[in-house]
């Protein structure tokens, strides 16, 4: 992937992998023969553009190894995939899960890379029927699939929509259901639960909304918000780190004050239990 390759003025991540898992992930690699927390979640997770992301600022708080399993674009789908990775978060004392958007699984409509959950590999019998009109071959990724099926038909997007938005609370109540601990879900966005951002699609957890949450609420330990202001996020923005051929990609992140709140909130999520 992408961030693996430096550039002038570009972060080292350190890339790392853990016993047999597939993917890689930010380093440097923890040390798993000590009691450890896992943290699942996806780009702010990994923490790009992030000197610090917030798994490290959160095990500098909680005084032993906190480990980033933060994947790049990640959906649901990666996690499930990988049966190593798995196995590891259940030897963690606890699970953090960084929630998702929906768009990035595989579900009725189409599928999506194993792996790399943001590359659209294919449409289903039922999308070509749902939009005949759409050459498929011309589309590699969901956010530009998306986009393309929004601005043919906003109507027959719905059905698309609620179809993602479905496939995204079975297969969250899936992954729970394969780990030994109930965990902590993080929400980390610019966007409260239930409110839609002001882009065409609208961002990260992309999708998600209030009714997704409820349902699979009763089956984890806790839900950790984080919303940052448009003011905050620009805030947090002057402090990451990359090079002038990445300022637009880092205009997506959230910033180092959505970092900072998420150790401290989980931080205080974890004292809590332990009461």
């Amino acid at each position: 992937m992408a961030y693996e390759t430096r550039g002038k003025g570009a972060l080292d991540y350190a890339p790392c992998r853990y016993k047999t898992s597939k993917i890689l992930f930010r380093g440097p690699k923890r040390d798993l023969k000590v009691p450890y927390v896992a943290i699942l979640g996806g780009t702010e997770t990994y923490g790009r553009f992030m000197a610090h992301p917030y798994p490290e600022l959160f095990e500098a708080q909680l005084g032993r190894p906190v480990v980033n399993f933060g994947c790049p674009n990640a959906g649901l789908d990666v996690f499930l995939h990988d049966p190593a990775l798995l196995k590891l978060c259940n030897s963690a004392t606890d699970i953090v899960i960084q929630m998702p958007g929906a768009q990035n699984l595989s579900n009725r409509y189409y599928a999506v890379h194993p792996r790399r959950n943001d590359r659209f590999l294919r449409a289903s019998s039922m999308l070509k029927y749902l939009y005949p009109e759409l050459d498929f071959t011309d589309y590699h990724f969901t956010g530009h699939l998306l986009m393309a099926l929004q601005s043919t038909c906003a109507q027959r997007f719905e059905v698309v929509r609620k179809e993602l938005q479905q496939a995204w609370v079975g297969r969250l109540k899936g992954l729970l259901a394969r780990l030994d601990k109930r965990v902590t879900l993080l929400w980390m966005a610019d966007h409260s639960i239930g409110h839609v951002s002001d882009n065409a699609l609208g961002s990260d957890p992309l999708f998600v909304d209030q009714a997704m949450i409820k349902n699979v609420r009763p089956f984890v330990r806790d839900l950790v918000k984080v919303v940052l202001t448009p003011d905050e996020i620009a805030a947090g923005q002057r402090g990451l780190v990359h090079s002038e051929m990445d300022a637009s990609a880092a205009q997506m992140m959230l910033g180092t004050l959505a970092h900072d709140r998420a150790a401290n909130k989980l931080m205080e999520s974890l004292s809590n239990r332990r009461v």
